[in-house]
C-alpha cells in the first residue's frame, strides 16, 4: 500500500485550509461535516465561504499564509491556484509534522482525500493514491447505488444495543454469530426497507437475545473452499462469504497470498501447505487440526487450491471431520485443468481432436505407477496430469513405450490463471527439452492432446507478456551453443 487507510476523529479539533476558492470550499464542507474547527487564509473568500464566516461556522484570516498560523493546528489542506505557496505551506507543516494535503498534488501531501460514500456512522472511502481519481469517482458512483440509504440508520441502531448485547453474550464467538445473523436476517431487511419502527425493532432484538444462552461456547464447524487455480477473480460468492465468516483459515500452498488477504483481519492464518521435496504438515495432522480448532467452537474455512475433491484430499478430511461428529459443508471451485486450460486457450474437449477427458495425478512414482497407462495412450482424448513437472521424463517414457506418437501433441502452463502464467507447447519428442530450457517452475499442468495445437489460435490471457515457446527460440544447438 502506498498509503495507510486511516479515519481521524477531527470534532472540535483545529484545522487550517489555506485558499478561499470553490476546491477549498469542497475540503471544508467535508471538513465541517466531521466536525473540525476550521480556520480560512485567503486573500478574498468566495460567497458561499463568506456566508460561512459570517455565520460564525468557519474562522477567517484575511491576507496570505504566515508559518506561524500553523501553530496549534492538527491538519492543514493546501487549496490555492498558485503551486509555490502550496508548496510553502507543505514545507512549513512538514516542519511540524502536522499532516497535510495539497490538492491535486500528491508529491507534496503526507495524505490524501479519498472518494467518500457517506452512510454515518458508515463510512467508505475509495482511493487510487492519486493515480486515478476519475477511476476512484466511479467506484463512489457504483458504490453509491449499492448501498442501501438506510445503511446507517441500520448501524446506528446497532450501536445502541452494542452494550447490551455485549453484557448478555459473554463469549467473544458467539457475540458475532449473533451479530451475523442480525445484519444478514430479517431485522436488518425491516429496517434497510423502512418496515419497521424503532419500537418494533428493538422488541425484536431483545427478543432474538433472550434466545441466545449467554454463555453457550457456540458449535464449531469446518468450510472446505476451493480457491480456484490462482486469480482471485475466480473465487465463488459462497466461497468469499466462507473466507470472510472464518475464524480461523487453513490454507496451501497453492492459493495466491491475494486470496488469503480476502479473509477478515482478526482471522487466524495458519499455512499447512506441502512442497515438492520439503519438509511440511502431514495430512494425519491437518485432519487432527481441523477437528481441534472446531471443538473448540472455531468456524473454519480450509481452503484449496483449484477444486478439494480433485487431487485435493478433500474426502479424506471430511471423513475425520464425518467421524468427529463435527459439521462441515463443500464450496467447490475451478479446478486447475479447467481454469488453466482456459486461460492458455486450450479447449479441453472438441470434436476434431478429443471426446474425453482424463484427469490424473502425477506428483509422485507411487501414484503413477497405480495409473492405466494403457488407457492414458489411446487416441481422441485429453489427458491432463496434475502436479506432473517434476516427472515430466517419466510420464513421456510411459506413455512412448504404450505406443503414443512421438508427434503426439502436449502443452505445459506454468502459473496458471495468475499474470505470471507461461505457457510451452510443443510435442512428446521435445517438451521436456523445452520446458528444462524455459526453466519452468511449479505450479504447472502438463496436458496431452491435440486439442493444445488449438492454443496458437486461441490464447487470449496475458498476450502482451512473451510466451515461453517464444522465449525458448534461443535454444541450444547440438553444439551446445546458444541460437536463434
Amino acid at each position: 500500500m502506498d498509503y495507510f487507510p486511516i479515519f481521524l476523529k477531527l470534532t472540535d479539533q483545529p484545522v487550517l485550509v489555506v485558499g478561499g476558492g470553490e476546491v477549498a470550499a469542497r475540503k471544508i464542507d467535508l471538513l465541517l461535516r466531521a466536525g473540525a474547527q476550521v480556520t480560512v487564509v485567503a486573500p478574498e473568500l468566495i460567497e458561499s465561504l463568506i456566508t460561512l464566516a459570517n455565520q460564525g461556522t468557519i474562522r477567517y484570516l484575511q491576507g496570505e499564509f504566515a508559518p506561524a498560523q500553523l501553530t496549534g493546528m492538527c491538519l492543514a489542506i493546501a487549496a490555492t491556484d498558485r503551486q509555490p505557496v502550496n508548496a510553502w505551506v507543505a514545507r512549513h507543516a512538514e516542519q511540524l509534522n502536522i499532516p497535510v494535503n495539497v490538492v491535486d498534488d500528491r508529491e507534496l501531501s503526507r495524505f490524501i482525500v479519498p472518494a467518500i460514500v457517506d452512510r454515518s456512522p458508515v463510512i467508505v472511502a475509495i482511493a487510487s493514491s492519486g493515480d486515478a481519481p476519475v477511476l476512484t469517482r466511479r467506484l463512489r458512483e457504483k458504490l453509491e447505488a449499492f448501498l442501501p440509504q438506510r445503511l446507517g440508520v441500520l448501524a446506528g441502531l446497532a450501536g445502541r444495543f452494542r452494550s447490551l448485547v455485549k453484557a448478555r453474550i459473554e463469549v467473544p464467538a458467539a457475540r458475532r454469530r449473533f451479530w451475523e445473523n442480525f445484519f444478514d436476517g430479517p431485522i436488518a431487511a425491516d429496517v434497510l426497507a423502512g418496515r419497521s419502527g424503532p419500537t418494533s425493532v428493538e422488541a425484536q432484538i431483545d427478543a432474538s437475545l433472550q434466545a441466545v444462552n449467554a454463555t453457550d461456547r457456540p458449535a464449531g464447524e469446518v468450510a472446505l473452499v476451493g480457491a480456484g487455480p490462482g486469480d482471485p477473480g475466480l473465487l465463488t460468492l459462497r466461497a468469499l462469504r466462507a473466507l470472510q465468516n472464518a475464524d480461523v483459515v487453513l490454507h496451501d500452498r497453492l492459493v495466491s497470498p491475494q486470496i488469503v488477504d480476502l479473509a477478515r483481519r482478526d482471522a487466524e492464518r495458519v499455512y499447512v501447505g506441502k512442497a515438492p521435496g520439503a519438509t511440511h504438515v502431514t495430512q494425519e495432522n491437518i485432519n487432527a487440526l481441523l477437528v481441534k480448532l472446531a471443538l473448540q467452537g472455531k468456524r473454519v474455512c480450509r481452503l484449496k487450491g483449484g477444486d478439494p475433491f480433485i487431487f485435493g484430499r478433500g474426502g479424506e478430511e471430511l471423513e475425520a471431520l464425518a467421524a468427529a461428529g463435527i459439521r462441515f459443508e463443500v464450496v467447490p471451485g475451478i479446478t486447475a485443468a479447467a481454469g488453466c486450460a482456459a486461460y492458455a486457450g486450450i479447449p479441453l474437449t472438441h470434436r476434431d481432436y478429443a471426446q474425453s477427458l482424463t484427469l490424473v495425478t502425477g506428483h509422485c512414482k507411487g501414484e503413477t505407477d497405480q495409473v492405466d497407462w494403457d488407457l492414458l495412450a489411446r487416441p481422441g482424448q485429453t489427458v491432463v496430469f496434475y502436479m506432473g513437472l517434476g516427472h515430466l521424463d517419466d510420464i513421456v517414457t510411459r506413455l512412448r513405450e504404450r505406443g503414443v506418437p512421438a508427434e503426439r501433441a502436449a502443452a505445459v502452463i506454468e502459473h496458471g490463471t495468475q499474470s505470471t502464467q507461461r505457457v510451452i507447447t510443443g510435442t512428446l519428442a521435445d517438451l521436456a527439452q523445452k520446458v528444462t530450457q524455459a526453466q519452468v517452475t511449479s505450479p504447472a499442468l502438463l496436458i496431452v492432446g491435440e486439442v493444445t495445437r488449438l492454443h496458437d489460435t486461441l490464447h487470449w490471457f496475458n498476450t502482451t507478456a512473451p510466451r515461453a515457446d517464444e522465449i525458448s527460440a534461443f535454444a541450444f544447438s547440438n553444439e551446445g551453443r546458444l541460437s536463434a
